[in-house]
C-alpha cells in the first residue's frame, strides 16, 4: 500500500472536525491527503458550514496536501479531486467519506422537502458519490492492492432519532451502502467500512443540541455510558485504523466509537 510518495488518501469534509483530525492524523502517519471541503454554507442548516481558512489551515497541518474546494453533491467536482490526487501523488488508495451536515428540528411528516433533500444528498448521496470517482482509482492499483474505502455514518445509523428524521434516515443509507459496496469489491482487495460515531464536539453536534433546546451540548453526554461527549480525534484514530495495513481482514463492518451511546 505505498508509492514512491507513500499512501495516498482523499477526505471530504476535511476542513474541520472529524474530516480534518482524519486528514491530520494520516499526514502525519506518512499519507498523502487530498482535502476536499464545499467551504460553502447550507441553507437547510442552522449553523455556518467551513471556511476556506479553515480548509488552508488544516491543509497547512497536513505538510505536504492538497486543499480542493468540492461540494459532496458536485461529481464533476469529486471525480476532479480524485483526478488531482492521481495526478499529483500517482495513484489512490484510499477515499475517505467525513462530509455531512445535520438539520431538522419538525417532525418527520412535518419537515420541508428542501431540507429533507440536502441532508439526503450530502450524507448519503454524497458518499456513493465519492465511491463513484473513487473506486475505479482504487481497483487501478496493482494487485496485490490495499485499498480502502471509509465512510463516517452515526450512531444514528443504528437508532432513531426524534426530530432528525432525515439525518437518522441517511446515515442508516450508509450503512446499507456500505455493506454493498464491500460485498461487491469482496476478492478485489479493496475493504469498505464504515465508523459510526456517537455526539461529538463539532459544529454539527451545537446545532443537534440546539435543535432539542439544549443550551450546553455537554448534556448529550448523558446518552453515552461513560458520561462525556468524543474528541474528533478519537474518531480519526478509528478512521485511520481502518486504513491501515492492520485492518486488511475488516470489511463490510461498521465500528461503533460512541462512548457506549448504542450499547444501552
Amino acid at each position: 500500500m505505498t508509492t514512491m510518495n507513500g499512501p495516498v488518501a482523499v477526505v471530504t469534509g476535511a476542513a474541520r472536525g472529524i474530516g480534518a483530525a482524519t486528514a491530520v492524523l494520516l499526514a502525519s502517519s506518512g499519507w498523502k491527503v487530498v482535502l476536499v471541503d464545499s467551504c460553502t454554507d447550507e441553507p437547510a442548516a442552522s449553523y455556518a458550514m467551513a471556511t476556506r481558512a479553515e480548509l488552508d489551515a488544516t491543509v497547512a497541518l497536513c505538510g505536504e496536501a492538497i486543499g480542493v474546494i468540492s461540494d459532496v453533491r458536485d461529481q464533476v467536482g469529486l471525480d476532479m479531486a480524485i483526478a488531482e490526487a492521481v495526478d499529483r501523488y500517482g495513484g489512490l488508495d484510499a477515499a475517505v467519506a467525513c462530509a455531512g451536515v445535520v438539520a431538522g428540528g419538525p417532525n418527520a411528516w412535518d419537515l420541508d422537502e428542501a431540507t429533507w433533500e440536502a441532508v439526503l444528498a450530502v450524507n448519503l448521496t454524497g458518499v456513493w458519490r465519492l465511491a463513484r470517482a473513487a473506486v475505479p482509482e482504487l481497483l487501478r492499483r496493482p494487485v496485490p492492492r490495499r485499498g480502502r474505502f471509509v465512510a463516517v455514518a452515526s450512531a444514528a445509523g443504528s437508532v432513531g432519532l426524534p426530530r432528525l428524521a432525515a439525518y437518522s434516515a441517511a446515515k442508516h443509507g450508509v450503512l446499507g451502502l456500505v455493506r454493498s459496496l464491500a460485498a461487491e469489491l469482496g476478492g478485489e482487495g479493496v475493504t469498505v467500512n464504515a465508523v459510526a460515531p456517537g455526539s461529538t464536539r463539532t459544529a454539527a453536534l451545537d446545532a443537534s443540541a440546539a435543535i432539542y433546546g439544549l443550551s450546553d451540548p455537554a448534556e448529550l453526554a448523558a446518552h453515552h455510558l461513560d458520561q462525556r461527549l468524543l474528541a474528533p480525534a478519537e474518531i480519526a484514530a478509528a478512521i485511520a485504523f481502518l486504513c491501515g495495513e492492520a485492518a486488511s481482514g475488516v470489511t463490510g463492518a461498521v465500528l461503533p466509537v460512541d462512548a457506549g451511546m448504542t450499547a444501552r
